[in-house]
């Protein structure tokens, strides 16, 4: 069973985030606490660790600095966005090794392109944020596609209620899993992201620290 934790900001997000990595079987935790990671849990012991977007960067680079130290095994991952089905198909993603189902988003015709070596089911599920607004965004999804495609490559179309912003595909075939980032990330949100551990630009969170009792 692979270990995971999850440091981000989102109480929501995390709490879902774990719900869905424990569903699939993984030991994962989340946290919200930067600066109890070292000190609530055995990162020695972690396979996968992801950062969320709001962890700030002076953060990030020192929590990376020390877990090389203690786990050079371990597997970083930035996520993409705080929706949790996107995070938790990443960590599928780190997990699973080499992927051999290659995915192409084309823009002008709003078509997935997805390529297959061998005959296998085929999901397709969009996901996408409704809301941005800290500190609880908000999100939803839509199954795109659900059915067998032979070897080859295949289009798969976006429906219109896919937008264009702050969107992704999560397209699993057979085992393998692949994230694609469809629509690019409002530019307002960059202006959200702390600069550093001392910028307090953001609304206060609840604490989340999933697992603690268990923590090294």
């Amino acid at each position: 069973m692979k270990s995971v934790l999850v440091v981000g900001r989102s109480p929501s997000v995390l709490e879902a985030t774990v719900e869905l990595l424990r569903a699939d079987g993984y030991r994962a935790d989340a946290t919200n606490q930067f600066d109890r990671v070292l000190d609530d849990y055995d990162v020695g012991a972690l396979d996968v660790l992801v950062f969320g977007g709001m962890v700030p960067p002076d953060t990030k680079e020192d929590l990376r600095a020390e877990l090389g130290k203690r786990n050079a095994a371990l597997t970083i991952v930035q996520g993409l966005v705080g929706i949790p089905g996107v995070i938790a198909a990443q960590v599928d993603v780190a997990t699973r090794g080499e992927q051999e189902v290659d995915v192409e988003y084309i823009e002008e015709s709003r078509i997935l392109r997805v390529t297959l070596a061998d005959a296998v089911r085929v999901t397709v599920d969009a996901f996408w944020m409704t809301s941005w607004t800290p500190p609880e965004p908000s999100s939803t999804s839509s199954v795109v596609f659900d059915g067998e495609l032979a070897a080859g490559v295949h289009d798969i179309a976006l429906p219109d209620l896919v937008p264009a912003e702050g969107s992704f595909a999560v397209v699993t075939a057979g085992a393998e899993v692949r994230v694609q980032q469809v629509g690019p990330m409002p530019k307002a949100l960059a202006r959200m992201v702390p600069k550093s551990a001392s910028d307090q630009r953001l609304p206060g969170v609840a604490s989340v620290s999933t697992g603690t009792e268990v923590g090294g």
